[in-house]
């Protein structure tokens, strides 16, 4: 009796677990590479793919981007470079204190839009947003 219990709870704990690690997102910090996409040019990307734009009210080192409008330009906090020159990328922290990326100074976003690796929904949103170019 208590050896089955004890298989039911353990069975439960690795499902529990797993169910864990499969609701977890995975960080997009495998570094910043250049795509180019016709009428676009050349522009930033996370390793997967994914776009990443600067914001035209941001100052170097600052990020301006904040409540409502982080939650549609969420903040890009990976790490390393498998196309840019490294020097090019640091961090910042932001008021929130979370960490950023940024690219020659300026923080680095992605679109909640942009659903595949390759979009490029918020290029000129407002006229204050633009990919992220080398």
């Amino acid at each position: 009796m208590k050896s089955q219990r004890l298989v039911a709870s353990l069975a439960a704990l690795v499902t529990g677990a797993a169910l864990l690690l499969t609701a977890t997102p995975a960080r997009a910090d495998d570094g910043v590479k250049v795509a180019s996409k016709e009428g676009v040019g050349k522009f930033l990307t996370d390793g997967k793919g994914m776009t990443l734009y600067v914001f035209k009210k941001d100052a170097p080192g600052q990020s301006n981007c904040a409540g409502e409008c982080l939650a549609k330009w969420p903040a890009y906090s990976g790490q390393g470079a498998m196309g840019v020159d490294a020097k090019d990328l640091g961090s910042i922290t932001r008021a929130d204190g979370a960490k950023q990326t940024t690219y020659k100074g300026l923080p680095l976003y992605y679109f909640v839009a942009d659903k595949a690796a390759g979009d490029t929904k918020g290029q000129g949103m407002k006229d204050v947003w633009y990919v992220a170019m080398p």
